[in-house]
């Protein structure tokens, strides 16, 4: 099992390569919670994300032969540029596989970091079938993504810098997909500092530790649904696993609105972007998904800030309508002159600003002398949008929310 000299041994290996990233204090969070705030922001790290570190640590360590057949791999996007970047540094030729679906911005900063891309399947495992043929085929070494001690020890050196930053820190969140960064991160914390909790964290269309831990045996989802793309996995690796079992506290979900929310918050209150799986751990923390005491110092490590553009702006406004600040409904009108006029005037009464109108006589969802109209409306929070409502339906309104 992966040890913490090994992750001692990967810092020297790494160093030139990854970026001992920032630990910030924030206020903001910390009031909200009560806890004592600090984020480890990965989000800083070169190609945008701590998968570098691991890849450095084992391309570093490849055989000469191994080195000259060149590497192939498999990602939803990170671990793609951090295998990209590591492998033009050291002069190994790289391969990498991604799904059909994987965010373009993510794709082309794999090609611009210098390797080649085969998009294939509907997920990261499908890629990684498609990988390990090519593995096969061309004679290439497979660098797994997760499931290999030294991009596990790579990535576990986050948690040294976190003691280095901060030595008291009592509680470590980490965001898990197939578990690479939490078991390196967990190695190197109980390593140093026993007594740190580590806390893992899922989202719920992704659960598959969760589900592994409560079944004592690795378990496979049949599918994965989630915004935080970059721990979409169908399972937690073996070699992980172990580790989580040994080495990792609690394992906690949290859902796609929690986590658009903490997305969300981050942006406005930190001036932070982070993609989903890098705000998990905040999420978490936001939801009170476990357990801390009143001022205790817990760090979230923001694992990366590689978020697609039209990603981010579904995640934003679905952050927005979770905190109650942007409503989407449907409601019918009867058609005939004026009535939109009163509709919209009871929004204008409560303060609530239209962002856009669809209005359709046309619809054969409703009655021929009806109109359906849909709404994107800007309010001021959940009690805000529960008055708007309640004064609609009273004034005969049928309202459908939407978002």
């Amino acid at each position: 099992m992966l040890d913490l000299q090994a992750v001692l041994d990967a810092r020297d290996r790494v160093a030139e390569t990854a970026r001992h990233t920032p630990l910030d204090y924030t206020h903001t969070f910390s009031a909200m919670t009560g806890a004592d705030v600090h984020l480890k922001l990965e989000t800083f790290q070169r190609t945008g994300a701590f998968k570098i570190r691991g890849a450095t640590n084992r391309i570093a360590t490849l055989s000469d032969a191994e080195r000259e057949a060149g590497v192939v791999t498999a990602s939803a996007g990170n671990h793609a540029q951090g295998v990209a970047l590591a492998a033009d540094r050291i002069g190994v030729d790289a391969l990498v596989v991604m799904p059909a679906d994987a965010p373009l911005s993510k794709v082309e900063a794999t090609r611009h970091y210098g390797a080649a891309v085969e998009l294939h399947g509907e997920d990261y495992d499908a890629a990684a079938e498609r990988a390990h043929e090519i593995e096969r085929e061309q004679g290439r070494y497979y660098l797994h993504a997760f499931d290999d001690e030294m991009v596990m020890a790579g990535q576990g050196t986050i948690g040294l810098e976190i003691l280095e930053d901060l030595p008291g820190v009592e509680t470590v969140v980490v965001p898990i997909g197939g578990g690479g960064l939490i078991a390196g991160i967990a190695t190197a914390i109980k390593g140093k500092s026993p007594e740190t909790r580590v806390i893992g964290v899922q989202a719920e269309g992704a659960a598959s530790a969760a589900a592994s831990l409560a079944a004592g045996e690795i378990v496979e989802r049949d599918a994965v649904d989630t915004i935080a793309d970059g721990i979409a996995t169908r399972r937690v690796g073996e070699q992980p696993f172990a580790v989580i079992r040994e080495r990792v506290d609690e394992v906690v979900t949290v859902d796609d609105d929690a986590i658009a929310v903490a997305l969300t918050r981050l942006l406005e209150r930190n001036k932070t972007l982070v993609e989903g799986a890098g705000a998990v751990p905040l999420a978490a923390l936001l939801e009170g998904e476990f357990a801390y005491a009143d001022g205790e110092t817990i760090v979230p490590v923001c694992s990366g800030g590689n978020v697609d553009m039209n990603m981010l702006t579904t995640i934003v406004v679905r952050g927005l309508a979770a905190t109650g600040r942007y409503l989407r409904i449907r409601t019918i009108l009867e058609d005939r002159p004026g009535t939109l006029e009163e509709f919209v005037r009871i929004l204008a009464d409560h303060r609530a600003n239209i962002y856009a109108i669809q209005h359709d006589r046309t619809s054969r969802d409703v009655a021929m002398d009806d109109a359906e109209v849909e709404l994107d409306i800007e309010t001021r929070g959940p009690d805000h949008v529960e008055r708007l409502i309640d004064a609609l339906e009273a004034a005969g309104y049928p309202v459908e929310v939407l978002t």
